[in-house]
């Protein structure tokens, strides 16, 4: 069966290059770019996305073999309705693999059409690596991309304000467009950009934070043979995402002149403050999914659904948010009980399987952005331990050791946390000092949780107690424990 490719596309189209997009992955392909082909289609935006990788360069490649097509299935509930539905997509003009073709990213600079930039680089993305240098092709972190992709622009043009671009990162942090406008700002400042420059980021360019929400479990491994039926033509990058999408921008509204999603029927806001969404969001459904997946993982489960569906660990799942996560949040109880329901329905989404492995990426760091504040903050309140946010965060660590059973755990995680844990993890004897000490050097590892988690009353005891239960009895006999003794309280 033929590939995918523009011979194979009906109404296959050519737009602009107006976006320059750092992240290649699932989430971006089935959220930003799907938004794009929709403006194209119902607006006139009239733009496409150039694509360059944060990290390898396979789905790079992958794009270019299919002239940056790539099917989207939508499937959930839709107004009301369990709907199915799938899209062609041809947002994107191509990718550049920043390795072997960098002078081409230095030449993109020079567009005058373009406007935009997104990125999805996960939580651990947006960092200072003071060992970048302008001079690297490419730079090792994206913000040093960035910051040179930028400077290129502002010599191109000689400064002209009008060439300036509306940067919207998608990494899930905090004040994602503010730390990377500061971050940028760090380079300038570092590798002596001018004065001039600097003033270009400030007035030229608009750094907007956001908050990006719709589940999208990517390529749909066990269903691709019907797929490949269903569509004709072989496609190697599709990705299966949930009809659900919200897109908050925090940002002038003037920026919806430019791109118009209120005219394309797009639940996209722009917001002066995306602080109470933010909010809710990372912390019940984020938090709730960063939370299940290695507890869900090691006791045998491998998606979602089934995790949420299970007797147990859907028990463990639904008291973890209603009894944990919500007593720290803010908004009224039924407001945040609604909302908490409605992220249970969409994790039951009967079309999606959405791999717990998948969720499993960099976990480390998604733990301190997603669960962290929720496990400080119910502190700060209840004056104890939330015991199923530390008995995740044990499960977390045991699933650090890579195994599951007999079964090799294929780890994805920054090289310093995945050595940390290596190096521990083989030093293990057996007993419970052995553990303790695992757990010690994990809670103290400021470089992730820019805090000595020790420190809190109570934390090692308990997460090393856990930890040893899953050593010594495994996953199934400790979520029992801990459900009968929460369930006491």
């Amino acid at each position: 069966m033929e590939k995918l490719n523009k011979n194979v596309a009906e109404g296959y189209h050519n737009y602009p290059e107006k976006v320059l997009q750092f992240g290649e992955g699932n989430f971006l392909r089935a959220f930003v770019d799907w938004q794009i082909a929709v403006l194209n289609k119902k607006t006139d935006f009239n733009g496409s996305v150039v694509v360059v990788q944060p990290r390898g360069s396979a789905k790079v490649e992958l794009l270019n073999e299919q002239d940056g097509l790539y099917t989207l299935y939508l499937q959930g509930m839709k107004d009301g309705k369990a709907v199915k539905e799938h899209m062609l997509i041809d947002a994107i003009s191509r990718g550049i693999n920043l390795f072997t073709q960098y002078e081409e990213y230095v030449e993109l600079a020079k567009n005058p059409e373009l406007r935009f930039i997104f990125s999805n680089t996960t939580e651990a993305g947006i960092a200072y690596d003071e060992t970048d240098r302008l001079e690297d092709q490419p730079q090792k972190s994206f913000p040093g991309k960035l910051t040179a992709f930028l400077y290129h622009r502002f010599q191109a043009f000689n400064g002209d304000a009008d060439k300036g671009m509306i940067i919207i990162p998608c990494e899930l942090i905090e004040k994602n467009g503010e730390i990377l406008k500061k971050i940028v700002l760090q380079y300038a400042a570092q590798w002596n950009l001018g004065e001039e420059f600097v003033q270009w980021i400030h007035k030229a360019n608009t750094f907007c934070s956001s908050l990006v929400d719709r589940i999208v479990p990517g390529f749909p491994i066990d269903t691709i043979d019907e797929i490949t039926e269903e569509l004709g033509y072989r496609d190697d990058l599709v990705v299966v995402g949930e009809q659900y999408h919200l897109f908050v921008i925090e940002g002038p509204q003037w920026i919806k002149n430019e791109f118009p999603t209120h005219l394309a029927g797009l639940n996209t806001l722009f917001v002066d403050d995306l602080t109470p969404y933010r909010t809710n969001k990372v912390r019940i459904l984020n938090g709730a999914h960063t939370a299940m997946t290695p507890v869900s993982y090691l006791y045998g489960l491998d998606t979602v659904a089934e995790a949420v569906d299970h007797p147990v660990i859907g028990t463990f799942i639904k008291e973890l948010i209603f009894k944990e996560i919500l007593p720290t949040l803010d908004l009224p109880d039924e407001e945040l009980s609604l909302f908490a329901e409605a992220v249970l329905e969409r994790f039951r989404n009967p079309f999606i399987r959405h791999f717990l492995m998948s969720i499993s990426l960099n976990s480390m760091s998604k733990y301190k952005t997603r669960n962290l504040p929720t496990l400080l903050e119910y502190i700060n309140r209840k004056k104890e331990l939330p015991e199923k946010l530390v008995f995740s965060l044990a499960a977390l660590i045991f699933f650090y050791k890579g195994k599951r059973g007999a079964q090799d755990i294929p780890l994805a995680d920054d090289q310093d946390i995945l050595e940390l844990f290596k190096e521990n993890w083989a030093a293990f004897d057996g007993s419970i000092e052995s553990i303790r000490t695992i757990v010690s050097r994990v809670l103290g590892y400021e470089k992730n949780w820019k805090m000595d988690l020790n420190a809190l009353p109570g934390l090692t005891d308990a997460v090393s107690r856990y930890l040893y239960e899953f050593e010594t009895k495994g996953m199934e006999k400790a979520i029992e424990v801990v459900l009968m003794e929460t369930s006491k309280k």
